[in-house]
């Protein structure tokens, strides 16, 4: 999915644009205050009372908004009435393939709570070219789709790899696929709008929903690879060929390395996935095994935090394999760049780093047809 685009001065806006702007805006404030009065809309979205009316009316027409009861006496007159978002027309499916093993897909509602999640084995094995089946992906789809109590937004898919602006996975290692068209397999299987997206972008968009205050991060997403989403001035960075933030595949070092499921050798992701790091654990001193992983995650990441004058490095996976992390990247980002007058650069755990894949799909559907953040 790209990011939202300026409009062009030389554009014409539309009314009808004028108005799904502020119906987005009438959802959006809803989920932010929670159950409120027509009256209290029309102040917060800038709008007349009588066009909140008319708005909130269209929503609960769509099935979107409901009637929420009133509010509480607090003097002479007839209480307001309170309408709040109807999670039951606020429903997507959200599909997390970030671990080959355990493809995963879940019912999510407007509050990310998940009403069914359902997860699929999927052998991969890159040496003999033997891939995921894309079929298990839209079989898993179907069978949580068929759990759903009511209709759903659509359906978004966090999956590594390069994903172009049609849904199509070009290139994803880890699930040995290339040129996959996963938006039309699951489309045309489903007959629902689908948005494909970059698993470790759907996981920056989770962390933006979590941390609203965050504008300039990089989110390293440790899996079964290691990805990045860039957020800069707000908005997430695509990149010319859709492929930012894929550092999983940056040989770090001049020392040759591990042989990675790319080809080469040497890759970040050789030294830094879950995989790896827990294996490394275990026959190894856990001091040597962080200290090597975060410094070279240090050396991949310095460029691009210069160049984008970043403030926050976010760290998303086990948090009992990258808490240790933290402080030696932290120092490793320290000793390669200039201080910043404004303070240090904050390096942190992701906010909620449980199924934030799934979260961020989920998210991004309601972005992508609503125009929810």
């Amino acid at each position: 999915m790209n990011a939202p685009r300026r409009v062009r001065t030389s554009a014409a806006v539309l009314p009808a644009d004028g108005r799904r702007q502020n119906l987005s805006l009438v959802l959006q404030t809803l989920r932010r205050l929670g159950p409120s009065s027509r009256a209290q809309l029309a102040r917060e979205v800038g709008v007349t009372k009588v066009t909140m009316s008319d708005l909130v009316a269209e929503l609960i027409s769509e099935g979107r908004v409901r009637d929420a009861g009133t509010a509480a006496q607090q003097g002479p007159g007839k209480p307001a009435t309170l309408v709040d978002l109807d999670p039951a027309g606020l429903l997507t499916v959200a599909v997390d393939l970030s671990v080959p093993a355990r493809l995963q897909a879940a019912v999510v509602d407007i509050t990310g709570e998940m009403l069914h999640l359902e997860v699929r084995e999927a052998a991969v094995d890159t040496e003999s070219g033997r891939g995921v089946d894309p079929g298990v992906v839209v079989e898993l789809v179907r069978s949580v789709l068929a759990t759903a109590p009511h209709p759903v937004l659509g359906i978004g898919i966090g999956t590594p790899g390069v994903v172009d602006a049609r849904g199509s996975v070009r290139t994803a290692p880890n699930l040995g696929w290339t040129d996959v068209a996963l938006h039309d397999l699951v489309s045309d299987a489903t007959g629902l709008p689908v948005l494909v997206t970059n698993d470790s972008d759907a996981a920056t968009q989770a962390e933006l929903s979590s941390s609203p205050g965050s504008e300039d991060l990089v989110l390293v997403q440790v899996g079964r690879g290691v990805g990045c989403g860039i957020v800069s001035g707000g908005r997430r960075v695509v990149g010319a060929h859709h492929a930012a933030g894929e550092i999983g595949h940056v040989t770090v070092g001049t020392d040759v390395g591990e042989p990675c499921s790319c080809g080469r050798r040497g890759c970040l992701e050789t030294w830094l996935s879950v995989p790896r790091l827990r294996a490394a654990l275990d026959a190894a001193d856990p001091d040597d095994v962080v200290t090597v992983g975060g410094r070279r995650l240090a050396v991949a990441l310095a460029p691009l935090v210069a160049a984008l004058d970043l403030s926050e490095v976010v760290l998303a996976g086990p948090p009992e394999l990258l808490e240790p992390l933290v402080p030696v990247v932290a120092d490793g980002l320290s000793e390669r760049l200039l201080p910043s007058p404004d303070g240090p650069l904050v390096v942190r755990l992701a906010t909620h780093p449980d199924d934030i894949v799934l979260r961020g799909a989920a998210a991004l559907v309601l972005w992508d047809r609503l125009g929810v953040v």
